[in-house]
């Protein structure tokens, strides 16, 4: 069996790459017939001279990288893969870049999970969510991470395997290796492990004095060097506050913190020659500590705070625990431990006894039956076919976090988070869309909710209309106008908003209120100049016509206003750039679909195929492998140009949604189904990252996807876009049902 481990690994130093080589050893080891290689993770700054078993290396901020691995191991002979995930070991936010590899790996695999947190940022839920989701097996190393997988992740028990972590078998005698260290007289504490300020060396110093008084036999050792991350953002500052406390409690004497990297080998002579070992960390978030899984392994008397790995490994006499930043505590433990070397040696052989079923062989042969389990179980066609819709993805429809945004004047157009910024105030053209939402989500459920909420928006758009027909945009908090004619986009968004209000109406108050708008802003429909104002007001007289077919004088604005966007058309449109812009910007696909509402109303050819065209020319630009990958506002894409892959925004997805929908509406093709359902999966992963942008939790949308994540501001805008193309496939998939 061929085997590919994805992880950091040495001489990068780090706790996960010691890891991921004792595993490589341990499964080559368990069978004959296991060959295997490494993907090693490296700073992207940073080269090392790795061994031969290293045949790959990502560059941890280097995207293509991800996917260029993902495609070697999918061709050069691997027959499973087992991936080590700790967040910060990958690029991006919380490591989503990991997520692009795993979405390209075509072969079985086997996740080692080193970091469960408790409380999880939505990044980090939504990135292990996808992770676990991928995985064959999911490895924890114990009991406490099964449960947080399973009550906060929501992860299959099924999917989730228990292996502890491994020690190494090292076999040194207590005495030899005292004396080789010049130790032979003292009684030995030892901590080991990276510095930093939360693995809480400080309180075990700050326990030594009242040790002293009793043992002055004591010596204490701290075997490690500053955390390399550690390093970077705060220098040795923790390192010198031990130093400066060692001075001050006057310890000198007893401490030794010689700031080193030592090997292996060097590092379980210490742990043999030391009496107790100490992990004093600050936090119980720690699921798994190697460190602590070492000390076990050789019996050490263990003393720890009760952070979660802790407090199932030293269960049943195995160790002692003290309190947080009990520095009094620990004395007291310590003291208790030396006085009484009949109850330490006790807690020692517990310790031994345990730790024997700990070591690599034997975690390398639970590892190897769980690969040949895994690969024989494997489904190498899994994936499913694509379907024109799979409902069963949808979350369910949701207002709440719409509600969270609106009060009795509209909605806010921004938030911080999933909270309403109110120092932004509102917009007409959220309001506008809101209005769109709420007619959609009445027609379609007939929500209650959603009619209260039509109330709102529509009152605020009435308000924001000034006396000659046009509107203001942009409305303080405290009630201010903070423009006097608002944009071109937020009137064509308005009309598109009363355009299909009127051919929508919950009840008659509400058509009148919507033709009176309608009405008083209909001399201005033809001074629209820009395109994307001209497209949102096509698409409202379109919907306006559905229901008033006999409307000559809007058919003729619908004509001249379609006309405009077909000059456009023809003026920037080549051979090989069929658009109507020398550049791709945003909500780029509502020209498009404008023209296919235009062109049904009007029979016109020469629309109806500059509609296709068009629609044609951004699908080819827009779909990457399968998948929906809009133009980012970061450089947009001109012609000629490149094409700028962030930041994506919703409302660019909205819009394919829309256009998709139209071009089934007219054309009957389900291949624009599946299109508008891909596009709709944009939300929920299915994107350039690999992570959703839907918020299950606050039931809103992410602002953006941005190169290394989401942004996690969840603004109207975005939210919106969201809703209105989960209820435009419910639509189209009743259209469907119904064809």
């Amino acid at each position: 069996m061929e085997v590919t481990i994805i992880g950091t690994y040495p001489p990068r130093e780090c706790g996960i790459g010691t890891f991921t080589q004792h595993l490589y050893g341990a499964i080559l080891r368990a069978s004959r017939q296991n060959h295997g290689s490494i993907v090693a993770l490296n700073h992207s700054e940073k080269e090392y001279s790795y061994p031969p078993e290293v045949r790959q290396i990502i560059r941890q901020d280097n995207k293509s990288d991800y996917i260029k691995v993902a495609k070697n191991i999918n061709s050069n002979g691997t027959d499973i893969c087992i991936l080590q995930h700790e967040y910060g070991i990958y690029g991006g936010k919380n490591g989503v870049y990991i997520l692009q590899l795993l979405h390209w790996l075509e072969k079985p695999l086997v996740v080692t999970l080193h970091t469960i947190v408790k409380v999880p940022s939505y990044g980090q839920k939504a990135i292990l969510q996808a992770i676990c989701q991928k995985a064959c097996k999911v490895v924890v190393m114990n009991e406490k991470a099964i449960g947080f997988l399973v009550d906060i992740y929501g992860v299959s028990p099924e999917k989730i395997v228990l292996i502890q972590h491994g020690v190494p078998e090292y076999h040194f005698d207590h005495l030899a290796v005292k004396r080789e260290f010049n130790l032979e007289h003292k009684k030995v504490i030892l901590t080991f492990g990276f510095l930093g300020r939360n693995k809480g060396i400080d309180v075990a110093i700050s326990a030594l004095p009242k040790l002293i008084k009793k043992h002055p036999e004591i010596v204490y050792m701290v075997l490690g060097k500053t955390h390399p991350n550690v390093l970077r953002c705060a220098g040795e500052e923790y390192l010198n506050y031990l130093r400066h406390l060692v001075e001050k409690l006057d310890l000198t004497r007893y401490v030794i913190i010689p700031h080193q990297y030592v090997d292996q080998d060097e590092l379980f002579k210490y742990l043999y020659a030391s009496d107790i070992y100490i992990t004093p960390y600050n936090s119980e978030a720690q699921i798994t500590s190697g460190t602590l899984s070492y000390a076990i392994g050789v019996g050490s008397g263990v003393i720890s705070t009760p952070y979660w790995h802790a407090v199932e490994l030293l269960a049943n006499n195995r160790g002692r625990l003290f309190n947080f930043n009990d520095s009094n505590e620990l004395s007291d433990i310590l003291i208790e431990l030396l006085d009484k070397p009949e109850l330490l040696n006790q807690i020692r052989k517990n310790a031994y006894e345990y730790g024997k079923e700990m070591t690599w062989p034997k975690i390398g042969k639970k590892y190897n039956d769980l690969l040949i389990s895994v690969a024989q179980n494997y489904d190498s066609n899994r994936r499913p076919s694509k379907q024109l819709f799979d409902i069963s993805l949808m979350p369910p429809f949701s207002l709440k976090h719409i509600q969270r945004l609106s009060d009795t004047t509209g909605i806010i157009q921004h938030a911080k988070y999933g909270i309403p910024n109110y120092k932004e105030g509102y917009c007409l053209d959220d309001n506008s869309r809101a209005l769109l939402m709420a007619l959609m989500a009445d027609s379609q459920m007939k929500s209650e909710a959603a009619l209260e909420l039509c109330t709102v928006y529509l009152s605020y758009i009435y308000y924001m209309q000034n006396d000659d027909g046009t509107f203001r945009n942009f409305l303080s908090y405290n009630g201010d106008f903070i423009d006097n004619v608002g944009s071109e986009d937020a009137f064509g968004r308005t009309i598109w908003a009363i355009g299909y209000l009127l051919s929508n109406p919950p009840n008659d108050s509400f058509y009148q209120m919507g033709h009176f708008i309608f009405r008083s802003a209909a001399p201005h429909f033809e001074t629209l100049k820009s395109i994307r104002s001209i497209a949102y007001a096509i698409a409202g007289l379109s919907h306006y016509l559905k229901s008033h077919p006999n409307n000559d004088s809007i058919m003729e604005v619908l004509r001249r206003l379609s006309n405009k966007l077909m000059q456009s058309y023809e003026v920037n449109s080549t051979k090989d750039w069929n658009w109507f812009e020398p550049i791709l910007t945003y909500d780029n696909a509502i020209m498009p679909m404008a023209l296919l509402h235009a062109a049904k109303l009007l029979n016109g050819d020469a629309i109806h195929k500059a509609a296709i065209l068009t629609m044609k020319f951004l699908i080819q630009h827009t779909f990457s492998d399968g998948y929906l990958s809009t133009i980012g506002n970061q450089g947009w894409f001109k012609q000629n140009g490149d094409k700028a892959c962030f930041a994506q925004q919703p409302l660019d997805t909205l819009s394919m949604v829309l256009m998709f929908h139209q071009a089934f509406y007219l054309t009957k093709d389900k291949t624009y189904l599946q299109q508008l359902f891909t596009s709709y999966l944009w939300f929920l992963g299915e994107n350039d990252l690999r992570i959703r942008l839907y918020d299950e939790e606050t039931n809103g949308c992410c602002d953006g996807l941005e190169h290394d994540g989401v942004n996690r501001n969840q603004g109207a805008e975005s939210t919106l876009a969201y809703l209105i193309s989960h209820l435009t496939v419910l639509q189209a998939h009743q259209e469907y049902l119904n064809s």
